[in-house]
């Protein structure tokens, strides 16, 4: 196993949401050019690596039925997390304290469990960096939201914390189950891996049209894109296929 890997999501995750102390919300066009080109890299990905690998396995006939299972429950996630993981900052205002977003934070861990089961057949290493990147703006967001709810910057990082635990435990998760080693159920990975590639689809594809005012494309963001999907290309091209 890559640890590498376990580091690389857990750190940037938290990173992310730590640099609601350094970066002003204003200053959020930076954030969602990481999120136009993480999308566009995530669907690039997904159509070029996952969508094949799982049609390859034993239930081909079957993963669109479970692709769309993924879609919906990212659907069903969103009416909680309130599009926390497409890095949408929400004003929360409370009179009364602390009042902890228990859906938001529930919601958004279970979306970032899922999203860390791809990487175990990562190969030649070009999801785990989409889904970092992707995960930056969505720890901020949290952050921020936890920050209007007036929660100070010890319990603040120890949520962050447990946010950017969950892709790696994802990861851990899927691994075992891809050797066997976890209750030797391996031949589910293929369904899982279908769901998964559900949630990606909708999240990449909202992040490429929800970032854009009036569904149009600035020159900046077109730029991002494009990068993202050469960068995916370049992968594809010079790995192993």
């Amino acid at each position: 196993m890559e640890i590498w890997k376990i580091l690389v999501l857990f750190f940037c995750a938290f990173f992310g949401g730590c640099a609601i102390f350094l970066v002003k919300s204003d200053r959020s066009k930076l954030l969602k050019l990481i999120l136009s080109f993480s999308g566009a890299y995530l669907f690039a990905i997904t159509v070029l690596h996952l969508i094949p690998d799982a049609y390859a396995g034993t239930d081909g006939g079957y993963i669109g039925v479970y692709i769309l299972i993924g879609f919906l429950i990212q659907v069903f996630l969103e009416q909680f997390s309130e599009g926390v993981e497409h890095g949408h900052m929400h004003h929360h205002h409370h009179d009364e304290g602390h009042v902890f977003p228990y859906p938001i934070m529930i919601s958004l861990c279970l979306h970032a469990f899922l999203e860390g089961m791809p990487l175990a057949r990562d190969q030649h290493n070009e999801l785990i960096f989409g889904i970092a990147l992707h995960h930056i703006p969505a720890a901020f967001a949290l952050a921020s939201i936890l920050m209007q709810n007036h929660y100070k910057a010890g319990s603040l990082l120890f949520y962050i914390g447990i946010f950017a635990l969950m892709a790696p435990l994802g990861f851990l998760l899927s691994y075992g189950i891809s050797t066997g080693s976890v209750g030797g159920i391996e031949l589910y990975f293929n369904k899982m891996m279908g769901i998964v590639i559900g949630i990606f689809l909708h999240i990449s594809t909202t992040i490429l049209f929800e970032t854009s005012v009036d569904h149009k494309f600035t020159r900046k963001k077109m730029v991002a894109v494009l990068i993202g999907i050469t960068v995916a290309l370049i992968g594809f091209y010079t790995g192993d296929h």
